[in-house]
């Protein structure tokens, strides 16, 4: 596995770290006194040379709170089987102050990175995911999808628009009577993912319970109508009487982590990401 990069930033990860661990952190952005880091998984025998498929999710907590352990288990999963696996740090309100839309630049801030750095972390820039679950999910799907909300001083020649998503019962409307609306309620049509898809939207798979409090099945019945109708492939996977947050390997003995993850394995094959 690749266990150092020569990119200023990076962390050494402690041998003694509990598993699931990353193999390297790596610095993608520093913005006031934030300092926002990727912790990648490599697969066994990684090489800088290889061009592997990638992914990058984005932990949940309702744009205030979170930790990118949440998809260390998705991570090492993917990349025990040849993806570059990476949990994203990005700012969120309990830590650095901040509101939905500096979630929203630092997911794509993190998709273009990674992008323009494919050659030293040895993945193909065209097959680059992006994911998450909950808010995390709402990140995922506005990198593909939300009008504008780039950071200032980025390279807008090199896309933020992953090439795939995995959305884990993801916020994506925020429009009225939808969750989040009241913080985003001056912006929020440009921000809301489900009112923002165009044509050539990339494929997309999403997971909610039946059961959800916050994401109501509807919502996301009509993002996938929208997809669509749109030409874009959606995958929807309802699991009854599954609440929010169902998914988690902590959750219900790690019984519909697993069905997830069997499903996102099946859509990642499908497209070429996995063998």
């Amino acid at each position: 596995m690749i266990r150092s990069f020569l990119l200023a930033g990076l962390l050494p990860v402690s041998a003694f770290a509990a598993n699931p661990t990353p193999d390297t952190k790596i610095t993608y952005k520093k913005i006031g006194a934030a300092t926002l880091q990727l912790h990648v998984f490599n697969p066994q025998g990684h090489k800088a040379s290889d061009k592997r498929p990638a992914v990058v999710f984005f932990f949940g907590g309702g744009w205030v709170g979170g930790s990118p352990s949440q998809f260390y288990p998705h991570c090492e999963h993917l990349a025990a089987k040849g993806m570059v696996a990476i949990a994203a740090e990005y700012r969120i309100k309990s830590k650095h102050k901040t509101g939905p839309q500096e979630c929203v630049k630092d997911g794509k801030s993190a998709v273009r990175w990674i992008r323009e750095h494919a050659a030293e972390l040895g993945i193909n820039p065209d097959q680059l995911a992006a994911g998450g679950g909950s808010a995390g999910g709402h990140v995922a799907a506005a990198t593909a999808h939300s009008k504008g909300f780039e950071e200032d001083g980025q390279n807008l020649k090199i896309r933020s628009v992953p090439n795939a998503l995995i959305l884990f019962n993801p916020v994506l409307d925020n429009g009225p009577g939808e969750w989040g609306h009241a913080k985003v309620k001056d912006y929020w049509k440009d921000f809301s993912p489900a009112n923002n898809i165009s044509k050539g939207a990339p494929p997309a798979i999403a997971f909610l319970g039946s059961n959800d409090k916050l994401i109501p099945v509807a919502t996301l019945e009509r993002y996938q109508a929208a997809m669509k109708k749109a030409g874009s492939r959606c995958e929807l996977h309802v699991y009854d009487g599954q609440g929010h947050g169902f998914f988690n390997e902590s959750k219900e003995g790690g019984v519909y982590y697993k069905k997830t993850v069997a499903e996102m394995d099946k859509f990642l094959k499908s497209l070429g990401y996995l063998k």
